[in-house]
């Protein structure tokens, strides 16, 4: 027999009610820990966009007790086709089919009798079946019978009132557009409104899921990156800058560079904690200096992680070893190297791995190489600079020492866009290399800038040796 419920819907200052997980963990955190239990939700989105992937992760997450859980197809997908691709998946389980999970397609019976042979049939299933979860899919294809507006608004005033007089919580799926929203009933009962959305790039689209609204709790506002995998939806919540604590001390600490008579324009090394960029053309030797930075950590025992955009790894370890170093043996003390090729780079997903590599390691030492590869990847300028930003003051308030390398056209400002000014702002230490292809003094250094510090503002040369770059 199934119960009544027996109180209200929480109040917007109760955010301690029950949840329905979605079987992601990321996902979850956005919705401030889940769906509401016993609400009614919408996920909206173009064809292609993952909804029904994350409605079918939803629903195999969530198998348990002894009420089964309903996915009703209507007048989109047959429900053949969702029932097969669904097997491709690592979540799925067949022994759950028929019993745990039950699919209906509701096809016929909404194209004979319209909206009304749904809410018979969704009256009659609640009833006797007393389901725990209900998934339709599609739900805006209530909106294609030619049905009168205002018989679209009754017929919704009564679906919420049969679901909301029963614990069951329903999702709503549906290839659904900004412009629906005002103009829809379905989006004024909802209890939870998520978009799923595709932005096409040259090469390869991007994803992302946003929350527009949540009753009764809190949730993390923004797009979020995610990815269709065979495991479902990998999620990569977007970044944010860490809280600014009451009492911000900052250590005077300084950390050796790795780079002859660096040191000492330096005023004896970067202060602990600090964020360096270093600016140059192509050849003028960034990415020696940043290895030489990591090899440096690597011998003072402090766990160093080097992200790399630009070399391979084949490449990286020749460039290692040129140096005197071993990858082999680096690793083992320490030193990590995360790679991604720049051509299918995702900022999301490569800030998700530099946070994992930085807790598995405890990482002191930071190196990126080159952010630029960064600009390139994402797709809103804006939203680069705010991923940047909130990295770097993340890294910051770990006392993480970083270097970031950027390559820029000729002369320091030589790029169409000011983008040397945009992250040289965020960073303390600014370093400058110069390249001529001629004369016998044509590799130039010069520190533009240092926080909280003296420094040798002259402009040196450098030359690179066995051992890497030396200041002469």
């Amino acid at each position: 027999m199934i119960e009544r419920r027996k109180s209200a819907r929480p109040s917007n200052d109760d955010v301690s009610f029950p949840r329905i997980k979605s079987g992601n963990v990321q996902a979850d955190d956005i919705l401030g820990g889940g769906f509401p239990c016993n609400s009614i939700n919408i996920i909206m989105g173009q064809p292609g966009t993952g909804k029904t992937i994350f409605a079918e992760q939803l629903l195999f997450h969530n198998i348990g007790g002894d009420r089964p859980l309903l996915y009703l197809t209507t007048l989109s997908e047959p429900m053949s086709k969702v029932v097969n691709y669904v097997q491709r998946f690592a979540f799925f389980d067949s022994s759950v089919l028929g019993t745990a999970i039950q699919y209906e397609d509701l096809g016929a019976t909404l194209a004979e009798h319209g909206p009304a042979g749904l809410m018979n049939w969704l009256d009659d299933a609640i009833k006797t079946r007393s389901p725990k979860l209900i998934v339709i899919d599609s739900f805006r294809a209530l909106h294609d019978l030619a049905t009168p507006t205002d018989d679209i608004r009754r017929f919704m005033s009564a679906f919420a009132g049969l679901l909301s007089a029963y614990e069951v919580t329903t999702f709503l799926l549906g290839e659904y557009t900004q412009r629906d929203i005002d103009r829809y009933p379905e989006f004024a009962v909802a209890d939870a409104i998520v978009e799923l959305a595709r932005q096409p790039l040259s090469t390869r689209d991007e994803r992302f899921m946003r929350v527009l609204k949540l009753r009764g709790s809190g949730y993390r506002e923004g797009q979020h990156a995610f990815r269709i995998t065979s495991t479902g939806l990998e999620l990569y919540p977007r970044l944010v800058a860490p809280r600014v604590p009451e009492r911000y001390e900052s250590s005077l600490d300084r950390l050796p560079t790795g780079v002859h008579g660096l040191d000492k324009m330096l005023s004896g090394g970067f202060l602990e904690g600090s964020t360096t960029l270093v600016v140059g053309t192509t050849g003028s030797g960034k990415t020696t200096l940043a290895l030489q930075f990591a090899l440096e950590g690597l011998k003072r025992g402090e766990p160093t992680l080097y992200v790399n955009f630009q070399e391979n790894p084949a490449q990286l370890r020749r460039a290692i070893e040129n140096l005197g170093g071993n990858l082999d043996s680096a690793h083992e003390n320490g030193f990590g190297l995360l790679y991604a090729s720049p051509v299918e780079l995702q900022i999301d997903s490569i800030v998700v791995e530099i946070f994992d590599a930085i807790k598995q390691r405890a990482v002191r030492r930071l190196v990126i190489d080159a952010v630029g590869d960064l600009a390139a990847a994402a797709s809103d300028p804006q939203r680069l600079h705010d991923y940047l930003y909130s990295l770097i003051q993340h890294f910051t308030a770990r006392g993480i020492t970083t270097l970031l390398t950027l390559e820029s056209g000729e002369g320091f400002t030589g790029m169409s866009l000011p983008m040397d000014q945009r992250f040289s702002y965020m960073s303390d230490n600014l370093i400058h290399l110069g390249w001529k292809a001629e004369g016998p003094e044509h590799r130039t250094l010069r520190i533009v800038k240092t926080r909280g510090s003296g420094h040798d503002g002259e402009t040196r040369h450098f030359d690179i040796a066995a051992e890497g770059v030396r200041i002469t």
